[in-house]
């Protein structure tokens, strides 16, 4: 996780430098500024390829914009604190790409100009907060809910005494917001729109069905009936067999909003070149047998020979999963029972990439086997779950 924080006057940079060692310290102290499991989401977000954690690289960045003598003086103080010598637009399109979230210190018009050009996707952006420079307010003005930006709000308000400005209905009216229960879970929502028009239908008063195939603790929110269809619902698996089979109210697929934890590790093996189409064909053709929906992928699994794999990457990349590479001798050193071909091995040191990688990359977080070795048209595929936390409410 990396936060960044600009300033702009004497004011400014010394609330940012006491923000920065604040923050800073609840860092090297073991805490988060933001839960767990918001860290395990920003750590879901991000495209790794390697077997890097994303949990150690958790860094708060201090950046002072200004040509002041008084606020470069200020900023003088505190080694670490950086002058952006460029324009600001420059600074916000940089840290928008790189950051997890953005402190302006300053005036909220600085930052809206800033960031306007950059908005996309409340899903994708990063949370973008603002300060005056007395500290006296701080303001998430974007990805309240998935970015965390209203719980970065609260953190601060915390530490400097602040009062966090939230505006989001469902925060004010105290009522369930689904992508904030979806972040907050390490869930995947499957459709956005139907989460919106659920989140709707609460503020509203009317009901809306849930139904799991996880064990949940917790007070469940007004508005959710446990076990009940209703004409919106909330289904949190990992299939996609469906529940309107088994309603006669339900009668919509459409209906049905799945909240999808990623529990999924699928080994892959290939030949080199092998077309990215063919990788996703076969992944598809797995999931569909095992009953497993796409958003279930936590990660794909493989040898570190396929590390640079165009096809492999590239579907990892439409799958939006990070690649877990391990060397022949890790995945030889996996105990088991696996179906071993002396064509592989002779070619990658190791008679089975799709088991062993899936294996490994599951044992270590706790996990197990649940599809062996399957060939589809020349790739093979393994598939191993992990434990979900929980569901919590």
């Amino acid at each position: 996780m990396k936060l960044a924080v600009i300033s702009f006057t004497v004011n400014g940079t010394r609330l940012n430098r006491k923000l920065c060692a604040t923050l800073s310290e609840k860092l090297q102290n073991g805490a988060n500024p933001m839960s767990s499991a918001l860290l395990e989401t920003c750590i879901q977000n991000t495209k790794l390829k390697t077997n890097t954690d994303a949990r150690d690289e958790i860094s708060v960045f201090c950046y002072v914009k200004s040509k002041q003598p008084p606020v470069l003086e200020e900023a003088g103080k505190q080694p670490e604190c950086m002058v952006w010598q460029r324009p600001l637009n420059d600074w916000a399109r940089e840290m928008f790409a790189a950051m997890d979230a953005l402190i302006f210190i300053g005036a909220t018009g600085i930052a809206v100009r800033a960031i306007a050009p950059l908005v996309q996707d409340k899903f994708y952006d990063p949370a973008v907060l603002v300060m005056d420079e007395l500290g006296q307010f701080c303001i998430p003005l974007l990805s309240g809910h998935v970015g965390g930006a209203n719980e970065l709000a609260e953190t601060i308000s915390q530490l400097t005494g602040s009062q966090a400005v939230i505006t989001t209905a469902t925060d004010v009216n105290h009522k369930f917001a689904v992508d904030v229960f979806a972040r907050k879970n390490g869930l995947k929502i499957a459709d956005r729109e139907l989460a919106k028009e659920i989140s709707a239908e609460l503020l509203t008063g009317r009901k809306v069905g849930f139904f799991t195939d996880f064990l949940w603790n917790g007070t469940l929110p007004k508005g959710l009936c446990e076990g009940q269809f209703c004409d919106r619902n909330i289904q949190i698996t990992i299939n996609t067999d469906s529940l309107k089979d088994r309603s006669e109210t339900c009668s919509r697929e459409k209906d049905i909003l799945r909240l999808v934890p990623p529990v999924i590790i699928l080994g892959i093996g290939c030949r080199k070149g092998t077309p990215a189409g063919q990788i996703q064909s076969a992944i598809h053709q797995l999931l569909k047998e095992q009953n497993l929906h796409p958003l279930s992928i936590a990660a794909i699994a493989t040898i570190d020979l396929k590390k640079e794999e165009p096809g492999l990457l590239a579907a990892a990349e439409a799958l939006q999963t990070p690649v877990i590479c391990y060397s022949s001798e890790e995945l030889a050193a996996v105990p088991g029972d696996f179906a071993e071909s002396a064509f592989v091995k002779q070619i990658t040191g190791v008679g089975n990439v799709c088991e062993r990688a899936a294996l490994k990359a599951a044992r270590e977080r706790g996990g197990y086997l649940v599809c062996h070795k399957t060939v589809y048209d020349g790739v093979t595929v393994a598939a191993a779950r992990i434990p979900h936390n929980g569901i919590t409410f």
